[in-house]
């Protein structure tokens, strides 16, 4: 199976101003599709040539883990932004959102935190964990919840490749421009799954 860098959704400037053209051509344009191009290089001959996205995050180790899982955490990252993006969640995700966070407020400043604290390179999650509650988690570098059986509903990248033509060392402020651009539909949809 010979993998593909999706299709953004959207204009490399519709993010503007809180993810600029520039860091998209940088951040899709090559980080992202040489994680694919990685990844197909790797896979002739293995285990894994015929394998989804999804099978390598489980199953893969090393290079083909990593690439593979980079690929799908950022195709992920980018399908959760919308231009027209912001506010708060409605309906069921919210009533999630406040069963296990208490409010919206709590969880928005839990998951800011998490994204801010995170050491080094890697992500931080909501997710909806095997018993249907919501959860937040930091995986490093490429890791990926579905590897512990959790379902990602939101991502927050924070690899340094993701912010710093923007904001240079300033990560908090990536992330008070990330909750400007929250698909909180398609976090709602992916919470009913």
């Amino acid at each position: 199976m010979k993998h593909e860098l999706p299709k953004l959704p959207y204009s490399p400037e519709a993010l503007e101003p809180y993810i600029s053209k520039k860091t998209i051509e940088y951040h899709y344009g090559k980080h992202h599709a040489t994680y694919v191009k990685k990844l197909n290089g790797l896979i002739p001959g293995t285990d894994f040539e015929d394998a989804s996205l999804e099978e390598i995050i489980l199953k893969a180790e090393g290079g083909i883990f990593n690439n593979g899982a980079q690929v799908w955490n950022h195709s992920f990252f980018w399908e959760g932004f919308s231009p027209n993006g912001g506010g708060e969640p409605q309906g069921e995700l919210m009533q999630a959102i406040e069963e296990a966070f208490g409010s919206y407020g709590k969880f928005k400043d839990e998951f800011s935190e998490a994204a801010a604290t995170l050491f080094g390179s890697g992500w931080a999650w909501l997710v909806k964990n095997k018993e249907g509650k919501l959860e937040i988690v930091q995986t490093a570098n490429a890791g990926n919840p579905l590897r512990s059986g959790q379902t990602p509903l939101l991502t927050c990248d924070v690899w340094e490749h993701a912010y710093y033509l923007d904001y240079q060392n300033r990560r908090p402020e990536f992330i008070e421009g990330f909750w400007k651009l929250v698909d909180w539909p398609k976090a709602a949809e992916r919470f009913r799954v």
